[in-house]
């Protein structure tokens, strides 16, 4: 039987850490008040670098994990709800700055569960038959999009993005299954 497995992973954070002290200086919060509700100390924040910029650092790494080349890449698939623009898509700017001419590309836009969604794609696409190896990305540079002065969520939330290689495989059992909707 066909199935897919995680054949490498990838991660990327910005250079640019942000305490919950930094916080304490803009908005009515402590580290305290932050760290025992949260347990976050600190949060990477991207200052130059877009959502496709991180997307492609971990992408990369997933690619180099798995002992792969991107041409060996043939569907990317990328999870965001904060897009560089509305077009071209993250996944087609990612496609292009790996040099994966024989992927196609598409994003998923399911905020907190989309990378699950899109291992579930992949997955899927695999077991169709349809791709052999597929790099699901998921991506997000929330803070351009953060209110700043909201202590409620702003302390949440940082940057970053996670990789991982789903290639076909007739000998593992591979992924099991994916749950995307309440039983």
């Amino acid at each position: 039987m066909r199935n897919s497995i995680i054949a490498g992973t990838g991660s990327y954070v910005p250079d640019n850490i942000v305490s919950n002290d930094d916080l304490s200086k803009i908005m009515d919060t402590n580290d305290e008040w932050i760290s025992s509700r949260t347990g976050i100390k600190n949060r990477c924040i991207s200052i130059e670098e877009n959502t496709s910029d991180l997307a492609y650092e971990a992408g990369l790494k997933a690619i180099k994990n798995a002992g792969m080349t991107a041409e060996d890449i043939d569907l990317i698939i990328v999870s965001t709800i904060t897009p560089d623009m509305q077009m071209p898509s993250v996944s087609c700017m990612v496609q292009k700055k790996l040099g994966a001419v024989n992927a196609s590309a598409f994003d998923v836009s399911a905020a907190c569960s989309g990378f699950i969604y899109a291992v579930d794609i992949a997955d899927s696409m695999i077991r169709s038959g349809r791709h052999n190896n597929v790099l699901v990305i998921g991506a997000e540079v929330l803070s351009k999009y953060v209110n700043w002065s909201d202590r409620s969520t702003a302390v949440l939330f940082g940057d970053g993005a996670g990789a991982a290689v789903l290639k076909a495989d007739d000998n593992k059992k591979g992924i099991l299954y994916a749950l995307t909707a309440a039983e």
